[in-house]
């Protein structure tokens, strides 16, 4: 990020019950107050040591662990031979479904298959300029693990944008985990999503047990080759903890979203979209209001306190209003862009004119994924519009992006020499292998260009 005048922050109160915490860019200690923001979404060390302990424990005791803790933290008395989903139960849910959500479930899984199939990686194969045939090719990842949350906000979506691109991918084995609740029960429009996917492997477990379960294994799931899918601030620790034992997709936490708004926004639109990533309740959620007005804040401010009075999780949304809402009032767009870049939200919606519209899709290079326009709320990316909405989060956009069908692959290169190649290849390797004084490396090329 390039070197700004920042400044403090004050309290402004609105109609807004609750002060916004809100930053101008020019004021002198700007950069230190947006740094100190964002971390507040770091991990603290009593949290990453309970995930510690618990990935320690399930290594160990396996079935035994994951049983107990599917017991404290979710209240389910699950046996081993109970985590496994029955395919009765996946048949039964999906019968269940209404016609309604049956339907918007086709049509969201068609808009995503369209749009991800564009990301199937292509085999090639070209000559070098030694005459050597090199390519590439794409392989699905053999065994893949699928995190769905599933607690006080059942994820059905999830389901989709996640096993869906497993699926275009031609990955062998998916296996699910997805928490129940206390008599051991998974939302119908989990499992009828799951089924509609022709998912079979689905295991009621949840949290870090289920991380640690996927990537350790246990007597009764098998351990998986990679990790996907976005969690709570325990579930994304136990993912980063685990990188190296398996892989991970990315780093996909709680919730954030970022507004970039003019004159020209919506207030009624900007606060419903704040509100509704708000909604999903850990406490840890960011969303970020940045408006080229003092004016723009108060009317976004007060519409949120307005529709506040008609939203049924009104008491969750104002925990994470009171903590993690942030306004930035800048002078013109060019800061908008530097803001956002720092930031690197995972969802970024743009309610600006048409032409600055285009110019900031082009700046902003570490959003997860950006909405353009008054009429493209963030939840039609949620649901519907055909990317993957498991995005990277806690400023991890600056080195991930959102989850793509190339993240179900591996790529292999295939290099092939022959006689006349490899000795129009040999004076190169002699000359690394005399830098590099890796002498046996040099003579492995030589040998096959002298004469018998």
């Amino acid at each position: 990020m390039p070197r700004l005048l920042w400044g403090g922050s004050n309290r402004c109160r609105f109609t807004f019950s609750t002060a916004v915490r809100t930053l101008s860019y020019t004021d002198r200690n700007f950069a230190d107050e947006l740094a100190a923001f964002c971390r507040g979404s770091e991990v603290p060390r009593e949290l990453s040591a309970a995930v510690t302990a618990i990935l320690a424990d399930v290594r160990a005791r396996g079935d035994l662990a994951v049983a107990n803790y599917a017991a404290k933290f979710d209240g389910a008395k699950l046996r081993s031979r109970e985590f496994l989903v029955s395919g009765a139960e996946l048949a039964a849910a999906a019968k269940r479904l209404p016609p309604a959500e049956r339907k918007a479930m086709r049509e969201a899984h068609a808009s995503i298959v369209a749009f991800n199939r564009r990301g199937l990686g292509r085999a090639w194969s070209g000559r070098n300029r030694q005459g050597a045939q090199v390519g590439e090719k794409y392989d699905p990842i053999r065994r893949v693990g699928l995190y769905v949350p599933g607690g006080q906000v059942p994820l059905v979506s999830t389901v989709l944008m996640t096993a869906s691109l497993a699926k275009i991918a031609g990955c062998p084995e998916i296996a699910v985990c997805t928490p129940s609740d206390s008599r051991g029960r998974v939302a119908d429009g989990l499992l009828a999503a799951l089924h509609f996917l022709g998912i079979t492997e689905v295991y009621r477990i949840g949290g870090v047990h289920a991380i640690a379960a996927m990537a350790y294994g246990t007597e009764s799931i098998p351990a998986v080759d990679k990790i996907y899918g976005p969690g709570n601030a325990y579930v994304c620790e136990a993912k980063r903890q685990v990188f190296g034992t398996v892989g991970v997709d990315s780093l996909p936490g709680p919730s954030e979203v970022m507004i970039i708004a003019d004159e020209t926004a919506r207030p009624d639109f900007a606060a419903a979209d704040l509100l509704a990533q708000a909604e999903h309740g850990s406490g840890r959620e960011k969303i970020y209001l940045v408006a080229t007005s003092p004016a723009v804040v108060a009317a976004v401010a007060a519409e949120v306190e307005l529709q506040l009075g008609v939203t049924p999780r009104a008491d969750k949304i104002r925990r994470v209003l009171e903590t993690g809402f942030l306004a930035v009032v800048v002078g013109k767009l060019e800061e908008a862009v530097a803001v956002a870049n720092y930031v690197a939200p995972e969802h970024l919606e743009l309610l600006v004119r048409e032409t600055p519209a285009r110019k900031l899709t082009r700046a902003i290079t570490t959003a997860g994924a950006i909405m353009v326009g008054n009429h493209t709320p963030t939840a039609l990316g949620d649901f519907t519009a055909g990317p993957s909405h498991v995005l990277p989060t806690g400023r991890t956009g600056r080195f991930f992006s959102g989850l793509r069908v190339a993240d179900f692959m591996r790529r292999t290169s295939i290099v092939r020499y022959d006689r006349a190649s490899v000795r129009a290849g040999n004076k190169v390797v002699a000359a690394f292998a005399a830098m590099e004084q890796l002498d046996a490396h040099g003579r492995s090329v030589a040998v096959r260009v002298q004469k018998p």
